[in-house]
């Protein structure tokens, strides 16, 4: 399982918290009788909880660009690992299925466990370092306890005293002994219990990479090509310069056989674009020639349309001619008709006024009979 590692660690460490919970009251005391000391234990096991989880996170990384190679995938820019960067630059121009050597096999192996191991030296040194702590803290507290139990011993008076008074002042001096018994045994206690969480989960660690370096192992062997044992008469196997010259014969072979197929995929590739160039030009070909054959129509259309235009031409000077003939009978048949309605006007007028006139004679008339 990929994260069956972290599921452990933290499953382990919530047995811990569960039981430091259980225990709080007498952890808390436990605690306070040297806080310094206890204090700086606690802050390297969770500095070391800390590198112990990002060591199994990193190895998971790693596992990841490793099976997402061996898969035939190619890993994005930020998935490069830090730890395999020498074997990732040996296949980063390689396609398929690459080869390498033994001895490149080996030395790749070697270098991956020399990091390995450097990384778990931080861990196993936090180990080491909490246990230091916890001795440091013990034996602290015993030199108190001893310089303590030294003044007691030094300030008994067994001569003319009272015996309630001298048992009242030995129990006020053991205090002394005593606190230091306590710092020595409550820093011994979280020094002892932080060096047992933290080396449990560097080993956890240590089976993550121990997996992961098999798995590695596991796909190199499956990269490696292995020289063939060529017998010469009376003779051993052949020297080893020459098992790394044909070895290295062999990888350039195998480069060379690389780039001539990347040669033909490209020709190919070629082929196909220059056909298609090809097609195109002859589509343009048989568009030019129908537009060709349009203007030649076109200009046929034209000549037919000579005549026609001359005619029309001829017909639009005489109806201009025509026009101007109409413009001056309209003119002058506008000017009569002016004229009868002036003198229509003036006639109305005239009869207007002459019947005005005859209205005022009746009247007047008839005035005059009334009046007789």
């Amino acid at each position: 399982m990929k994260n069956r590692t972290i599921l452990w660690m933290i499953g382990f460490l919530v047995i811990v918290c569960v039981a430091a919970g259980a225990l709080f009251r007498p952890l808390a005391a436990a605690f306070l009788a040297n806080p310094v000391f206890n204090g700086m234990i606690v802050g390297v096991l969770l500095i070391g909880i800390g590198i112990s989880f990002l060591q199994v996170l990193s190895m998971q990384r790693e596992n990841d660009w490793v099976e997402a190679r061996r898969e035939g995938l190619r890993p994005h820019g930020a998935d490069e690992p830090r730890m395999l960067a020498p074997l990732a630059r040996i296949l980063a121009g390689r396609q398929g299925a690459p080869r390498i050597s033994a001895m490149v096999m080996r030395s790749l192996l070697d270098g991956v466990r020399l990091r390995l191991d450097q990384n778990r030296d931080i861990a196993r040194y936090l180990v080491g370092l909490l246990i230091f702590l916890g001795l440091l803290g013990t034996f602290w507290g015993l030199l108190d306890t001893v310089v303590s139990a030294g003044k007691v011993i030094a300030g008994l008076k067994a001569a003319g005293a009272d015996v309630g008074e001298s048992f009242a002042r030995l129990r006020d001096d053991l205090q002394a002994p005593l606190a230091g018994m306590g710092t020595a045994f409550s820093s011994s206690l979280f020094g002892l219990a932080g060096a047992l969480v933290l080396g449990f989960l560097d080993l956890q660690a240590g089976h993550a990479e121990n997996r992961f370096f098999k798995a590695l192992e596991d796909w190199l062997a499956e990269l490696t090509h292995l020289p063939s044992a060529i017998v010469t008469e009376g003779e051993g196997t052949i020297p080893a310069y020459v098992e790394a010259l044909l070895e290295k014969t062999a990888d350039s072979l195998e480069g060379l056989g690389r780039i001539m197929t990347r040669g033909e995929e490209e020709r190919t590739q070629m082929r196909a674009e220059l056909l298609q160039l090809t097609q195109r030009l002859t589509d343009l070909t048989d568009q030019m020639r129908a537009e060709q054959q349009l203007v030649r129509g076109l200009a046929r259309q034209q000549q037919d349309l000579h005549p026609v235009i001359g005619r029309l031409a001829a017909a639009a000077e005489s109806a201009a001619s025509t026009d101007e003939a109409l413009r001056d009978q309209l003119k002058s048949l506008e000017a009569t008709m002016k004229r009868v309605m002036e003198e229509g006007i003036s006639e109305r007028r005239q009869f207007s006024e002459d019947l005005r006139d005859e209205l005022r004679l009746l009247t007047r008339t008839l005035a005059g009979r009334s009046a007789s």
